[in-house]
């Protein structure tokens, strides 16, 4: 019969090599998850109301005035059962411009308006976007996964690019 061999330092050296590694990569993962589910929730709060727009009052609104972070103006529905409005509110972002009307989709039970369309769509889903490429560099640095890291930054870029296209 032959004795156990005793673990070499080498040995040793590989095991702790190898849980260092495996740790580092379940450390990276769950923060590219955590950046992907928070891009997921930052643009599902006005997602939702554009992609499920059924049941929703839908119109125009003629942006009037803009102030602060809210263009402010008159709606016109274009949905059965919608109501005219003399004001509603538009988050302003560098693609309202006065003057200008944008199909809308007003969030139930308040004044406030959410671009509609497939601009609307693109805009609303920006923040993944941008958790699209930070997760990717996360990816990419911490995991050393650099296919699934050009994956999630090539998304991000033409979500990102799709909608500076769109809205112009």
């Amino acid at each position: 019969m032959i004795p156990a061999m005793p673990a070499t330092a080498s040995t040793a050296r590989e095991a702790s090599g190898a849980a260092l590694r495996f740790g580092r990569v379940a450390v990276m993962g769950a923060l590219a998850a955590l950046i992907l589910s928070a891009g997921v929730w930052g643009s599902w709060g006005t997602a939702q109301h554009v992609m499920f727009a059924k049941g929703r009052e839908a119109g125009t609104m003629r942006v009037a005035r803009c102030a602060g972070d809210v263009c402010t103006g008159p709606f016109t529905p274009a949905s059965a059962g919608g109501r005219a409005r003399a004001r509603v509110e538009l988050d302003r972002s560098v693609a309202v411009r006065t003057g200008t009307a944008y199909d809308v989709v007003l969030k139930p039970g308040t004044g406030e308006a959410v671009r509609s369309g497939p601009a609307g769509i693109l805009l609303a889903w920006l923040p993944l976007g941008g958790a699209l490429l930070l997760a990717s560099v996360v990816v990419a640095g911490g995991m050393r996964l650099a296919r699934a890291a050009w994956v999630l930054g090539l998304a991000g870029v033409g979500l990102l690019t799709a909608a500076f296209v769109a809205v112009q």
